[in-house]
């Protein structure tokens, strides 16, 4: 069973993502069993795992030395055993964060989609630390992590045709087959397929962007802008789902992120309309509502 806290949360990264949310549901229950959070020190945290091998190849001379002393490090995969449960998982990860904090964190799998903190870099992180700021963000952050997971490493047209065999292989590695990953997403996708999930969450607007529920003459020209695009839709100065749905089409179309938001980027590929003052008078808005 998947928590009620993330099912909406599912529902939009399944539409940004553009993939069936039973398929994007089935890859967070089997990896997560159910479970967000322990309550670590009075807050709420993302369940972690401490591998030691990755540890150790992070470490060199007097701190690999603490480490392999500590019982935290080892060359071989599976070495350092970690606790059963979670409390004594994070005090294991405290232990490593004071002989080198960095390498401590990039050695850790953070949440739902158990994503090591060392493919910080590869999903286009600043830092380690700005992947854990977002696994430790809630529910929802979770879940922006795995996906980004899953988009950096190539799985989204395996999950699209829902090929089990293939995104089990690319997410659990080719060790998959002895924990059964794919049956056991094959079995959670057939529970989830006719079940009812919630509709997505509305993204959230940011200071520069026009979304859902926008109304005024900066969508009447936004709508005009997509019209001229040839993605019609009326001018009636109200930001609906047709107008939302006009506006995911074209940033489909123009490889932007498809939230239905029209901010910064999408306003600039849209472009300037055949009627310049449509577009300074769209500009005049964003810089007025900005002040």
């Amino acid at each position: 069973m998947i928590p009620a806290p993330i099912l909406a949360a599912i529902a939009s990264q399944a539409a940004r993502l553009d993939v069936e949310p039973a398929a994007l549901a089935a890859i967070v229950e089997v990896e997560s069993a159910g479970r967000l959070f322990a309550r670590i020190d009075g807050r709420d945290e993302p369940l972690i795992r401490f591998e030691g091998h990755w540890f150790d190849r992070r470490l060199s001379g007097v701190k690999r030395n603490a480490a392999r002393a500590a019982g935290l490090a080892d060359p071989k995969a599976g070495a350092v055993a970690n606790p059963a449960g979670q409390p004594a998982r994070w005090t294991m990860l405290a232990r490593a964060m004071r002989i080198d904090r960095a390498a401590a964190l990039e050695s850790v799998s953070w949440g739902i989609g158990q994503v090591m903190g060392g493919n910080w870099k590869m999903l286009g992180f600043a830092s380690v630390e700005e992947l854990v700021a977002e696994a430790r963000s809630g529910a929802a952050g979770q879940l922006r992590l795995m996906t980004r997971h899953i988009e950096a490493a190539g799985l989204l047209p395996a999950l699209r045709r829902r090929d089990w065999t293939a995104f089990a292989r690319g997410y659990n590695g080719p060790g998959y087959r002895a924990n059964a990953y794919d049956r056991k997403m094959a079995a959670a996708y057939a529970r989830h397929r006719d079940a009812t999930l919630p509709p997505p969450l509305a993204p959230r607007p940011s200071a520069d962007s026009i979304a859902l529920g926008a109304r005024g003459d900066a969508v009447k020209t936004l709508q005009r802008l997509l019209t001229a695009q040839g993605y019609p839709v009326a001018a009636d100065g109200v930001f609906g789902e047709r107008t939302r749905a006009a506006v995911i089409a074209f940033q489909r179309a123009n490889g932007l992120s498809a939230d239905g938001v029209a901010g910064a980027k999408t306003l600039a590929a849209l472009g300037p309309p055949a009627t310049p003052s449509l577009w300074r008078r769209l500009m005049d808005w964003l810089t007025r509502w900005l002040a």
